[in-house]
């Protein structure tokens, strides 16, 4: 079943402990649908430049990425420039040139609009909730955001939350928006806000899940070739909604099961950079590393 995934689409130049790598496709959307695209069709809504390459956009269509909702307007695409510490646990932004981005109104598409599983990706609140106004109400609507929207758009942020099912966020995020530093008082005080399902993403610590009164803790891979994490929390992200769009189950196992596998796709992505290791990502491939994920943490209780 299709997802559609509203968001930034982007040209990235990135330094880190490997050398610069400029100009690289990124932006949340693409990586949310790129990692959807490995359970089913993804439908894009965003904006670029005319310098956008045509590469990116065959790429994204040979991956079943339907691009009708992509505009391509006069102008040069959204670009981000950061540098990464040796370790890759902090980064530093350079710059950040909005461009096309800047004026950007999501206008969805009426094939769409009765698309039954949403992703929100990270973009200003004002901009999500504009989306939610031009859908039918979809059967899930998952919605990421950051620091930047909790300072400048609280109360924007705070009706949307109000109209989703899902929310992924990261740690440090999760206590700011609620005001508790302890992570389980901040998600009962995030679902307080809306969400029935709160998800906070831990970086190389895993992720939590909250549902309904219920925790899960899904622990992060152990790996000896990090090389980039830009990135990797859309691309949880779009695993995660991809997996239960195309998976049958309902109830917080199905929930589970996508959180792993929103892992085991973000568990690739890290190991690239940019794109480059989701971008020919097979269903196989991830199966493979959800067993891994579960020899990980399986043992025999005495």
């Amino acid at each position: 079943m299709a997802m559609l995934v509203v968001g930034s689409v982007a040209q990235d130049t990135i330094h880190n402990h490997l050398g610069t790598h400029d100009h690289i496709i990124g932006g949340a959307a693409v990586f949310c649908a790129l990692s959807g695209s490995t359970f089913g069709p993804v439908q894009l809504v965003g904006v670029v430049g005319r310098d956008f390459p045509q590469s990116a956009m065959d790429l994204l269509k040979d991956k079943g990425v339907d691009l009708e909702g992509l505009e391509i307007v006069d102008g040069k695409t959204f670009h981000w420039e950061g540098r990464y510490s040796d370790d890759l646990a902090s980064r530093e932004t350079i710059r950040t040139d909005l461009n096309v981005f800047a004026d950007f109104r999501p206008k969805i598409p009426a094939s769409y609009r009765n698309t039954e599983y949403l992703m929100l990706a990270n973009i200003d609140p004002e901009l999500q909730l504009e989306v939610l106004d031009q859908v039918d109400r979809p059967k899930l609507v998952v919605a990421d955001t950051m620091n930047l929207w909790i300072d400048i758009r609280l109360e924007k942020l705070k009706e949307l939350l109000g109209r989703i099912d899902v929310l992924t966020i990261n740690e440090e995020e999760a206590r700011q928006l609620s005001g508790e530093h302890n992570v389980v008082v901040a998600a009962k005080a995030l679902h307080s806000l809306g969400p029935k399902t709160v998800i906070i993403k831990r970086g190389e610590y895993g992720a939590l899940l909250f549902d309904g009164g219920r925790t899960f803790s899904a622990p992060a891979l152990p790996l000896d070739d990090v090389k980039d994490p830009t990135g990797c929390g859309d691309t949880f992200a779009g695993g995660f909604i991809g997996h239960l769009a195309n998976t049958p189950g309902e109830g917080f196992e199905h929930l589970k099961n996508a959180v792993i596998y929103g892992s085991a796709i973000a568990s690739f992505c890290v190991q690239g950079i940019g794109i480059n290791n989701v971008k020919d990502l097979s269903r196989d491939a991830v199966n493979d590393r959800v067993r891994t994920f579960h020899e990980l943490v399986r043992f025999e209780a005495n």
